[in-house]
């Protein structure tokens, strides 16, 4: 079994503000994770348990989808910080609005992904350098209902940007924060790893220019 995240890749503009705030999130929390060559930047569009044998279905399915459309001409903002309660941490990140692109795009993935989908998953699916104790359960159970608590209505595009402190990232949240636009500038499947990071890259997915 692996677990699996469908995302978009932002281009420079956004890669540079989340790595801007994962500084100022790690010099305040140490303990905290880099946006580095194994946690890369991402928008989620899908994240769900698969067979490992079936990934090849899930690139073609995921290929086929992308080739209808064209991410990179889509005007994106980012217009907030956010961030999941872990007490007494937060899993932060720079919201984006949804689209109609994004929703659409999002939809697509599941309808043409969801036959792959298994809700069996555990920690092994998952990447971890720490045997999978480093994996929570909440995202284990978070991964298993991503379309139910995370697509539709409830989706949240966003780019994580590290873990905090909640007490510095309600002063982030009580900041301004000035929105930008920035567009995607790739695709990929990735294996989740702790707190929903994009470990590792298992396809790079083709987009029509």
């Amino acid at each position: 079994m692996t677990a699996i995240d469908i995302a978009l890749e932002p281009d420079a503009t956004m890669i540079q503000h989340a790595r801007d705030a994962n500084a100022r999130l790690l010099k305040d929390f140490p303990k905290g994770f880099a946006l580095d060559a194994t946690h890369h930047p991402h928008i989620s569009l899908l994240q769900q348990f698969v067979r490992t044998d079936d990934l090849d279905k899930v690139y073609a399915a995921a290929n086929a989808v992308l080739a209808k459309e064209k991410p990179t001409a889509w005007a994106l903002k980012a217009f907030k910080y956010y961030y999941i309660r872990a007490t007494p941490v937060g899993l932060a990140g720079i919201v984006v609005e949804p689209t109609e692109d994004l929703h659409r795009l999002q939809d697509e993935l599941i309808s043409d992904v969801k036959t792959l989908h298994r809700e069996d998953g555990n920690p092994a699916a998952f990447f971890s350098e720490d045997g999978g104790r480093d994996i929570q359960k909440s995202l284990i159970s978070y991964v298993a209902n991503f379309v139910t608590d995370a697509a539709g209505k409830r989706f949240n595009p966003h780019v994580t940007i590290g873990v905090g402190m909640q007490t510095y990232l309600n002063k982030m949240l009580a900041e301004p924060f000035p929105s930008f636009t920035f567009s995607a500038a790739g695709a990929s499947v990735y294996q989740l790893g702790t707190f929903g990071t994009a470990r590792k890259e298992l396809m790079a997915l083709t987009l029509t220019p």
